[in-house]
């Protein structure tokens, strides 16, 4: 089955963790016949290829397999209905296979079953079951409404077998390094050490094998070749002198084994993938989470007047949708009955809930406030803003190169280098050793491998990373991924978003004038504003949260003035200055004086009034947190420049701009010119950090070199993130560039001594100064420089705690 135009089809990628395993799959898809254009994004853990050809997805899912790298894909066998012979089953096999996202299909006609393979992310079971029926079959999917297979309880499940591997690895590995190291001569000793370090090898470590022939077999070489030579032959030599220790014995040698270096090789590199998956960011959940904003069922107006309640999917342009009070709104649209307030922080990052009238747009994902409305849906599914904006993150996400490790720039030629090296070692010995050439070759060969055995490399960082993740957690910083941490020591660019960020991101009364000192006016104001649904209202109730409320008769809502109501046979209004004027209410000088100087400070003024004169006037402002001057202070000696990006108007960002100190700013920004300014200054050669609490600004947040969040704002926003402020303190920024100085510092350190083993031990472990003073170094001496070399890493790693 083909299309017309060329479709991106999305794979998710298992152990692709460095550019040089990203570039061994980059130039597997090269080859795949039909793939049109390729990509890998190694930090989505995905390769994104474009095709005419559906059944070219599953050659490329082969591929990428063959290669030695997983693909995350569901395996189902499934019941058929409806077959009555074999060419039904070939049909039924034929239009799945057509699908995209499968893999495979095999129909038994026999058992009336079909066994399938496919990718969650691109397909579920129940449209390969609508797939089915299109032809007259149909497939039993076990609780079908609840299929749950999705990308993050896969990777969960298998993060869960890995750290099973690593506990019962490490486990058995332990009495074979003391029998190893202290109890060589014990009965039985070496069949003992055998016994246990079998399952370690070859079943724990069975991965690295099997994906180190696949490597072979396609002329490359990865950690994995390395890891499997070192334990494979330390493990295989072992046996051979367990097997038959009069070999060494009557060419004058004894037989070592070094069953323990061989186990704690595989022990200590689950150990480093362990703790590297525990340090990676999950950029999935975010974009369910954004998903997560869309309501899953949605009531339309039927012609009569009849509500019927459908799936998110079912609907269509032109629908009437009615949204009742506290409702998500579910696609696009615009209001074509009624009015409420509508909560768009979620988009627009601003805290006031907006008004909608009829003709005024709506957007999926936003929160009705206590109204209700009909609205006629204009756009849905991948039309929506919501829709876009998630789009928006994903390509940010992708587009991104992550920093290149230093070990991975090594790994590249490290790994071939070492077994070139052995072998020469080996030859060099056969050639030049006389009797025991071959005997001692084989020894030089083992040990410049277990020697070489990349533990260190492994934890180097992985170990730096997750000190310094727990030290910042103690600080009230959670940062997600190395990428951040080794940007942010580099970072000479601050973009801060206003609300939430800056400011505390929700209004409040900060200044309050009475005429009259009235207890009874202001128990009136603070009744009136208890029935108004406008959100200002909120923060009046809460100003004067003490008083005592009356009985209100007759309230009305003025839309797009106030409220008007009677409180005792007195008739007032709270509102704005529209609101007075309309009903010709005296407005005292003094109160003028004191609403233009709040105004002029970018705060929202709401007069109160009985039907004759004005009796007060009230600001309302989102207030600067108390640290936020102080932060970016801070940043400015550091020699950062800070910008401040928000969707407000020019007023309250020129107010909160000359407040904090920022000289550079820009109002009434749109999500996605956030997310370009950024570009921007990325083009300039700025490494930017952006800060930001809001869904609005997650595109800026996945854009930006350094993403952190407010711990107080929303959820998307601190899952975009990489870094995220607990307390919402911009304080923590400073400090956390500080902590990034001191964990890159000792990822280099790390980096230097788990070379410094290879640099100093591989030379000896071949023999270099055999032929000057006649040193041999014994594998088993190897095996103790190669745990050696991860001791030091680790302690390394924990000696960053103290730190300053």
């Amino acid at each position: 089955m083909s299309t017309d135009q060329k479709s991106p089809i999305y794979i998710p990628l298992e152990g692709v963790e460095s550019e040089h395993c990203a570039l061994i799959v980059d130039k597997g898809l090269a080859k795949v016949k039909g793939v049109d254009s390729h990509q890998v994004e190694l930090n989505n853990n995905r390769a994104l290829i474009t095709t005419k050809d559906n059944s070219t997805i599953a050659n490329a899912v082969n591929a990428i397999r063959d290669l030695g790298y997983g693909v995350t894909s569901v395996k189902k066998t499934i019941p058929v209905l409806d077959m009555t012979c074999a060419s039904c089953a070939v049909s039924t096999e034929s239009i799945i296979k057509a699908q995209p996202g499968v893999i495979s299909a095999a129909v038994n006609f026999a058992t009336a079953s079909v066994t399938v393979e496919y990718l969650p992310n691109l397909i579920s079971t129940e449209e390969i079951q609508k797939a089915v029926q299109s032809i007259g079959y149909d497939l039993l999917l076990a609780n079908a409404d609840k299929e749950s297979e999705t990308l993050e309880e896969i990777h969960a499940q298998k993060f869960g077998q890995l750290k099973r591997k690593t506990l019962w690895a490490s486990i058995i590995s332990l009495p074979v390094v003391i029998i190893g190291m202290f109890y060589m001569n014990m009965p039985y000793a070496n069949e003992i050490m055998w016994v246990l370090s079998t399952p370690v090898v070859l079943w724990f470590g069975k991965d690295f094998f099997i994906n180190a022939w696949k490597q072979t077999k396609h002329r490359s070489a990865n950690m994995d070749t390395l890891v499997a030579l070192g334990s494979g032959i330390a493990y295989l030599f072992s046996v051979f002198n367990t097997l038959f220790p009069s070999f060494w014995m009557e060419r004058g040698l004894h037989g070592h084994v070094y069953f323990e270096a061989a186990a704690v090789i595989i022990s200590f590199i689950l150990l480093g993938k362990l703790l590297e998956e525990k340090a990676k960011g999950n950029t999935s959940s975010a974009i369910k989470k954004l998903m997560g904003l869309q309501p899953k069922t949605v009531t339309i107006i039927k012609e009569n007047d009849q509500q019927v309640v459908i799936a998110i999917e079912e609907v269509s342009k032109g629908d009437i949708i009615l949204v009742k009070p506290g409702e998500k709104i579910a696609v696009d649209g615009q209001v074509v009955k009624g009015n409420s307030y509508v909560d768009e922080s979620m988009l627009s990052g601003e805290p006031v809930p907006v008004l909608k009238k009829e003709n005024e747009s709506v957007f999926a994902g936003t929160i009705n406030q206590k109204g209700s409305f009909q609205f006629r849906a204009e756009k849905v599914g991948a039309e929506t803003m919501l829709a876009q904006i998630i789009r928006m993150v994903q390509e940010a996400q992708g587009s991104k190169a992550p920093v290149q490790k230093l070990v991975d720039k090594i790994a590249g030629i490290f790994v071939p280098v070492v077994i070139v090296i052995a072998m020469i070692a080996f030859v060099t010995w056969i050639i030049l050793g006389g009797q025991n050439g071959f005997s001692q070759g084989l020894i030089a060969l083992a040990t410049v491998l277990v020697i070489a055995c990349p533990c260190a490399l492994g934890l180097a960082t992985p170990t730096a990373i997750m000190v310094g993740i727990g030290k910042a957690a103690e600080h009230g910083i959670l940062i997600k991924d190395a990428i951040s941490l080794e940007l942010a020591k580099k970072v000479n660019v601050v973009v801060l978003d206003k609300t939430g960020t800056i400011t505390e991101g929700k209004p409040v009364v900060t200044d309050d004038f009475w005429l009259n000192q009235d207890e009874l006016a202001k128990q009136a104001l603070v009744s009136i504003e208890k029935l108004s649904e406008h959100p200002l209202a909120e923060a009046v109730v809460k100003h004067f949260e003490n008083l005592a409320l009356k009985t209100v008769h007759h309230f009305e809502s003025i839309t797009g003035r106030g409220a008007k109501a009677d409180i005792d046979g007195q008739i007032y209004f709270v509102g704005n200055y529209k609101l007075l004027t309309e009903h010709q209410i005296k407005v005292e000088e003094q109160l003028l004086t004191k609403a233009t100087q709040w105004g002029n400070e970018a705060k929202t003024v709401i007069w109160f009034a009985n039907h004759e004169n004005a009796l007060a006037v009230l600001a309302i402002a989102d207030q600067i947190k108390e640290t936020s001057k102080q932060a970016i202070e801070q940043l400015i000696n550091n020699g950062i420049a800070v910008y401040m990006l928000t969707g407000d108007n020019e007023t309250t960002a020129k107010s909160i701009a000359k407040q904090t100190g920022i000289t550079a700013y820009k109002a009434e920004v749109m999500p996605d010119q956030k997310a370009s300014f950024i570009k921007q200054l990325q083009s300039e050669g700025k490494i930017v950090a952006m800060v930001g609490d809001g869904i609005n600004d997650s595109t800026a947040l996945a854009q930006a070199d350094v993403s952190i969040a407010m711990g107080k704002g929303s959820d998307i926003a601190m899952d975009v993130a990489k870094m995220t402020i607990i307390s919402s303190d911009l304080t923590k920024i400073p400090e956390a560039i500080r902590l990034s100085k001191n964990t890159v510092a000792t990822i280099r350190q790390n980096l230097f001594w788990a070379f410094i083993y290879n640099i100093i031990g591989i030379p000896l472990a071949a023999g270099i100064l055999y032929p000057v003073n006649g040193f041999l170094l014994n594998p088993m001496i190897a095996g103790a420089a190669m745990a050696l070399s991860s001791v030091s890493v680790v302690t390394n790693s924990l000696l960053l705690k103290w730190k300053k």
